[in-house]
């Protein structure tokens, strides 16, 4: 056996008290090491998530949809197996109350194309506003007060499932709030400008998980902080 395989979990109780014993860069970090392992640690990962119920908490989000991609980015049989027959859309429900399709927002997040999500983002959350809007490509903030708050949960917490917890609506709420509610140093703070010039769209923005924590989605910031604010004000957070 390698080193790392010595350090394994024996079980999933092992696993799952490691994990509550540690903060979440330690987590995070466990789940790389045990990925490391190869199919000995991805077969962990697969006895963890079957059967395991969605959760609420950000916390364990992120662990079941950072393990999620790990099982995603292995590309054997047995393995695909496993994810078509038992989590075919993830481990975040894909709920809505105006039955929009989620499934390809939530494909691009696990295998980490957060620039084409971005977009897919944008274009879901325009389909909730309705036809004028999808005609559109763009966002009115009156129409963000509309969103139902099970859609917009599930655009943020696949976000946060998919990026170590780095970026969704609630991260960048928490910066807000963090900053005061002073929209010059959010946008400082989550690298949608430097000094005064504004990030140019797109090659200016940071498409990866080393982009500041915050920085995606972007929405349609680019027309202004209405849309924003809508959106940080929006019922959905009032309960977290």
């Amino acid at each position: 056996m390698t080193a790392v395989q010595d350090h394994l979990p024996t079980s999933i109780d092992e696993l799952q008290a490691q994990l509550e014993s540690s903060t979440l860069p330690k987590q995070l970090q466990q789940l790389s090491d045990i990925a490391a392992a190869g199919e000995p640690g991805l077969s962990l990962f697969m006895d963890f998530l079957r059967d395991r119920p969605p959760s609420d908490r950000p916390s364990e989000v992120i662990i079941q949809g950072t393990m999620y991609q790990y099982l995603v980015a292995d590309r054997r049989d047995t393995t695909q197996a496993f994810l078509q027959q038992n989590l075919p859309d993830g481990v975040v429900p894909l709920q809505s109350d105006r039955s929009i399709d989620y499934r390809p927002l939530q494909q691009l997040l696990a295998q980490q194309n957060f620039e084409e999500a971005d977009r897919v983002t944008l274009q879901k959350m325009c389909e909730l506003s309705g036809e004028t809007a999808i005609a559109r490509k763009w966002l009115y903030f009156t129409e963000v007060d509309g969103f139902p708050i099970s859609d917009l949960c599930t655009i943020d917490r696949l976000w946060l499932a998919h990026s170590q917890g780095r970026f969704g609506f609630s991260v960048q709420r928490e910066l807000w709030l963090g900053s005061g509610k002073n929209w010059d140093v959010l946008w400082s703070k989550i690298g949608w400008r430097t000094e005064k010039l504004w990030t140019r769209y797109p090659n200016e923005f940071t498409w990866d998980l080393s982009a500041p924590r915050g920085h995606l989605p972007l929405t349609n910031q680019l027309r202004g902080v209405r849309v924003m604010a809508a959106l940080m004000k929006h019922p959905a957070w009032s309960d977290r």
